[in-house]
């Protein structure tokens, strides 16, 4: 199963079998409707070319799909290209349009129709970071190829030509009015009937818009993770791990990430809900004796890459720094009901998140240290940090199966009976005398076995055994 992928420019390439015929014939029909019958140049766009060059008219070129593959593949209109010929001048442009016919011209002779179309539809750029037909159909229908609609087809192909100005998302009407445009030229290629036109052209352009990214998908702590050590791999090996089109294979079980991922979600919910009901109407952030942490969020925000930054912009003005501290800007935040946008200064922001309560999950094969399930936090997007590996916490009652187990590796039996009685650890060094409590806040008296005892997280069982055992030996894994 597909965890997510590492990318600067986000591709998945497709096979030809799975394009659709609406979608070639409305790529053919829009960029060359000659495709068939010339080898990489069509003379009728040579003409125009050459009119464009002597009216400083670039739109005037009409390259081929088999010279726009090579401007895409060699770049020949990128920087790489920066010889003493090369230029925004007359003389420039043509020595541009003629390595593209050339190209083009050995393009068709090493490859057929069908590869070209397959290697332009899989490299051209549909924007939101989307590179070729596979990942823009996903992104903007959550379709395949093979399942897009004429419309959905000539949309895609409209965009193309210039995607921030005929995106669907961004200028609806404008994206609209090209679609209706590529439908025509179907039309008027006999690809599709007139009825069809007619249909097609009256539909709305309907998105299922969601652009990915590395947030997104299964285990997004995880690959963080192994993304650290995949780069340092990648220098010492002169790979690129971003367009290499790597697969990487790791240790983790898709069902234990996805059980582990619902499980953190559903219990943090429930918890920040009695959190919130708890702390309503008052400050959340208290020492050890339950004060109020004086100037908490002051202190917390000079940690901050933001102020940071801020403090380097306006050279220590605080009287700056402070204004665009308290300057409200509209923002995307996190809440347990999905992703909402709020109007938010930068220390509203602070102060909402430092109240969500964080946790973090991991699971591991303890024969063979495989990493299983891991759950660094809530939500990658929202919260960074990663509780499985950033965070320092006590194990807390997660130790006692260890206490336990070495207490049976010292021959007691899971079936020794201890009553619930105070444990009290002596005064050391100055350190008062310390009696750990249950969880309830006393002792019950009662009888209880090891393993009635473990299974209850009982404190004052486990507080005897550590102390007949001594640390030492509870603090060890058992040799069995």
């Amino acid at each position: 199963m597909l965890l997510g992928k590492y990318f600067r420019e986000n591709r998945t390439p497709v096979e030809f079998k799975d394009l659709p015929q609406n979608l070639i014939d409305a790529l053919i029909a829009t960029e060359d409707v000659r495709f068939e019958q010339h080898s990489g140049i069509d003379m009728k766009s040579v003409f125009r070319a050459v009119a464009g060059v002597a009216t400083f008219n670039r739109n005037g070129g009409g390259s081929t799909l088999t010279q726009q593959v090579a401007k895409v593949l060699f770049r020949t209109r990128a920087d790489l290209n920066d010889g003493a010929l090369n230029g925004n001048g007359k003389l420039g442009l043509l020595i541009t349009k003629a390595k593209e016919w050339i190209l083009a011209i050995r393009l068709e002779r090493n490859y057929t129709k069908r590869e070209i179309l397959r290697m332009y539809l899989n490299t051209v750029e549909y924007g939101s970071n989307s590179f070729g037909i596979n990942t823009a159909a996903k992104t903007f229908f959550n379709k395949k190829p093979k399942d897009l609609t004429t419309p959905e087809a000539a949309t895609l192909v409209g965009i193309v030509n210039a995607p921030g100005r005929f995106s669907p998302v961004v200028h609806p009407d404008r994206s609209r009015k090209r679609r209706n445009w590529v439908l025509r030229q179907m039309a008027k290629s006999n690809y599709i009937t007139d009825a069809e036109l007619a249909a097609d052209t009256a539909k709305p352009i309907v998105l299922k818009y969601s652009v990915e990214n590395p947030s997104k998908g299964l285990a997004p702590y995880f690959r963080a993770e192994v993304a650290k050590s995949l780069l340092a791999w990648a220098r010492e090996t002169d790979h690129d791990l971003y367009s290499d089109g790597l697969k990487i294979y790791t240790t983790i079980d898709s069902r234990m990430q996805t059980y582990a991922e619902k499980s953190v979600a559903e219990h943090l919910a429930l918890q920040q809900k009695w959190f919130t009901q708890h702390w309503k109407g008052q400050l959340p952030w208290r020492d050890e004796n339950g004060k109020v942490i004086p100037d908490f969020l002051n202190i917390s925000m000079r940690r901050t890459q933001r102020y940071k930054s801020l403090m380097n912009i306006y050279d220590g003005n605080r009287d700056s720094v402070n204004y665009y501290l308290r300057k409200k800007y509209k923002m995307p935040v996190f809440t347990w009901q999905g992703e909402k946008e709020m109007m938010m200064s930068p220390l509203d922001s602070l102060a909402y998140y430092k109240r969500f309560l964080r946790a973090g999950f991991m699971a591991m094969n303890p024969l063979n240290g495989q990493i299983k399930a891991w759950v660094g936090g809530a939500n990658y997007k929202f919260f960074k940090f990663d509780h499985v590996r950033q965070g320092k916490r006590q194990p807390g009652s997660a130790f006692k199966p260890i206490v336990y187990a070495a207490a049976i590796d010292q021959g007691y039996s899971p079936c020794f009976p201890r009553p619930d009685v105070a444990t009290t650890f002596p005064a050391v060094r100055g350190r008062e005398p310390y009696t750990p409590k249950n969880f309830e806040g006393g002792f019950s008296g009662r009888v209880f076995t090891l393993r009635q005892a473990l299974a209850r997280s009982m404190n004052s069982i486990t507080a005897w055994l550590v102390m007949k055992l001594t640390p030492k030996p509870s603090s060890r894994m058992p040799s069995g």
